[in-house]
């Protein structure tokens, strides 16, 4: 079942009311609170003295109301009485210095003394409320992978994992050429710390290693919770997908359900300006795309649905930037992750808190604890997706279009970026950035998205694969088959320039893809300003970036207007066996973005005819098809229905073939 959900501190409070409180959720349909998480020194008071009664009023309170619960482990937040006493356990940063304790997640959670402590806390208080009969599921610590950790033990285990993966340092040598800046190993103890790395493949190795202890982490916890609890709880954690140490595929195999969040920017930054330029990458989404594309990232994790379990309710992070939601849009956003295949839309959280660094990161409630208008409107929404839970059910996300990430690609291209922020600076989200660009000209040509692996390419009809810089070649093989077979790929600048240990290649790029592509280059070159651009029958700008691409077979569809680059084209397409490949060699303006995924008229039920509306589909367990259409804007619109149809927000009641009224902020659910 579709519900709602919300993080719930009742310890924190100043004057708790949890009578009150529980009783508010109930009747605003919020069916799972989250709870425990962040509270280690609350469990553990003192050192080996536990205090776990307090949170059972909550648990049975939740249980009498019919809601479920999700327990965290304490692990993400240690004790002042733990860091006090095992000082070492501070993580190290690259410079030798300690991350001072006063945050979270200070700690060297590989340590074997850490993950003593930790094993008892978690035993405590999983072993005692973790078969309470209003817990569902456990997450397991929060947000993992926020640091690189530098302490030495985890250095000498990098070091053995290096001796494992290449065997000898003559190996490493020549694999690395480390014979530049006379930086040749002649045994193990003389590899230099990550602090003074200049190397590419050692940054790459050290990304590797360190998403790798994450997942590591999470599947220790996720053997040991599984001791304590019965088979049916549900093991999960809460992702943050912009962490440094976090591979979230591998990490997630580890778990029953991925977990993540949605934070995003309201008011008119939810907007769906046409004109607008794309948005930057940052740990919140702004626009609809953003947040579409954290949604389909979250299902990208396992490939299927997921629970949310952080969204905001209002302001999110700082004092000075509170935007509250405008009339509508709480739904609008709840609506969009559902459609992309959340089960759960739980917020960050139930009160805003009185204290400490996050006191106006907004709750449900205020700091008044009065529930007002985005209280009522988070209610009518928990009693709308409680009407149509059996539509909802079982509920599977269409999709059109792939998006294979990459990690390496990622993590390489934030050590040597090839975009620049100011002509100067280097911008390490220059992989986010081309991602969020052809993403969102994807989502403004009507398509929908699946962030896929490699190994799941072939049952996409379009495949995008954004800056694939560390392209090994077996997977230069398996794109290639695809395409052979009928796929159409879309590739970026950057892809296939270096190999899997982010060595550029000895050959004409772009290497592998060359005979792919039907096009090769020899030389690039930053644009420090937008550079004019036409094709496709639309007028632009290529930003950032420019290929000189020659034509090797394929076909020119852009150019640009300028007197030294415009002897080569922006963008080609290639014809290759039964499918054909784009190649787009800059970052074009999101017109010009959207015109590549632009495809035939379908037969589908509903018909956006502004683009300030988005209409995204599903399949549920019944076979039904829904249709999702939202309007992004201030303004009524409509959309054309093109055969009958009911409604399943509101009324429920047959809508005819013809036009179908949006009103602003408004959205729509139809079958």
């Amino acid at each position: 079942m579709t519900r709602l959900g919300t993080a719930y501190y009742w310890e924190y409070q100043r004057s708790p009311d949890l009578r009150r409180d529980l009783d508010l959720m109930a009747q605003a349909r919020i069916r799972t609170i989250r709870v425990g998480e962040s509270v280690w020194s609350t469990w553990e008071p003192r050192d080996g003295e536990f205090d776990l009664d307090w949170l059972t009023p909550v648990l049975d309170g939740a249980h009498e109301r019919g809601m479920d619960v999700l327990l965290g482990t304490p692990t993400y937040a240690i004790p002042p009485w733990l860091q006090r006493k095992h000082p070492e356990l501070a993580v190290a940063r690259a410079d030798g210095s300690r991350i001072p304790w006063g945050a979270r997640q200070e700690i060297d959670f590989t340590s074997p003394t850490f993950l003593r402590y930790a094993e008892r806390v978690v035993r405590q208080v999983v072993g005692r409320h973790g078969s309470h009969p209003a817990v569902t599921g456990i997450q397991l610590d929060n947000e993992p992978g926020l640091h690189l950790i530098h302490n030495e033990p985890v250095f000498e285990r990098f070091t053995a994992w290096l001796a494992e993966r290449y065997g000898d340092v003559g190996r490493l040598n020549e694999e690395w050429g480390l014979a530049y800046w006379s930086h040749r190993l002649s045994d193990w103890g003389e590899l230099w710390r990550p602090h003074g790395n200049t190397t590419p493949s050692y940054d790459l190795a050290w990304r590797r290693f360190q998403a790798e202890l994450t997942t590591e982490f999470i599947a220790w916890q996720a053997d040991l919770v599984r001791e304590l609890v019965p088979e049916d709880r549900a093991l999960t954690t809460c992702l943050a997908y912009q962490r440094p140490a976090l591979d979230d595929v591998r990490l997630s195999e580890h778990l029953t359900i991925t977990s993540g969040n949605a934070y995003y920017l309201t008011q008119d930054a939810l907007s769906r300006d046409a004109g607008a330029a794309p948005a930057d990458p940052t740990w919140f989404a702004t626009g609809p795309a953003g947040l579409f594309q954290a949604a389909d990232r979250m299902y990208g994790s396992k490939g299927r649905r997921f629970w949310v379990t952080e969204t905001n309710a209002t302001s999110i992070a700082v004092s000075q930037l509170n935007l509250p939601p405008y009339d509508g849009q709480l739904r609008q956003a709840a609506w969009a992750l559902v459609a992309r295949g959340a089960e759960l839309v739980s917020y960050w959280h139930w009160h805003t808190l009185h204290h400490g660094c996050e006191t106006y990161w907004g709750g449900i409630l205020g700091h008044s604890m009065e529930p007002g208008r985005v209280y009522g409107e988070i209610a009518t929404l928990g009693a709308e997706l409680e009407a149509a839970a059996g539509d909802l059910a079982e509920l599977t996300p269409d999709a059109d279009a792939g998006f294979l990430y990459s990690h390496e690609s990622k993590w390489a291209l934030q050590f040597q970026p090839p975009l620049t922020l100011d002509g100067r600076n280097p911008d390490r989200d220059s992989y986010e950035r081309v991602l969020a660009t052809f993403y969102q000209g994807a989502i403004d040509a009507g398509r929908q998205v699946a962030f896929v692996t490699a190994a799941q390419v072939k049952r996409l009809p379009v495949v995008v694969a954004p800056a694939l810089y560390c392209l090994s070649d077996e997977l230069a093989a398996e794109l290639t088959a695809y395409v052979r077979d009928g796929g159409h790929l879309v590739l970026t600048f950057r892809s296939g320039y270096a190999d899997e240990e982010a060595r550029a290649r000895a050959e004409i790029a772009p290497g592998p893809l060359r005979a792919l592509t039907g096009v090769r280059y020899l030389e690039y070159s930053t644009l420090l300003e937008p550079v004019p651009l036409h094709g496709l029958g639309r007028r632009d700008v290529a930003r950032h970036w420019a290929d000189a691409l020659e034509l090797e077979g394929a076909e020119p569809l852009a150019f640009y207007d300028h007197h030294h680059f415009g002897r080569w084209p922006a963008i080609t397409e290639h014809r290759f066996g039964a499918g054909k490949v784009t190649y787009i060699g800059t970052l074009p303006g999101r017109d010009m973005t959207a015109a590549l995924f632009r495809q035939p008229e379908t037969d589908a039920l509903v018909a956006a005819d502004t683009p300030q509306v988005t209409v995204h589909s599903a399949v549920n367990g019944r076979g039904e098809r829904l249709w999702f259409v939202h309007n992004w804007s201030d303004q009524e619109n409509t959309v054309t229905i093109a055969g009958r149809a009911t409604e399943v927000t509101g009324t429920r009641e047959p809508i005819a073939p013809g036009p179908m009224r949006l009103a602003p902020f408004d959205v729509r659910v139809v079958k």
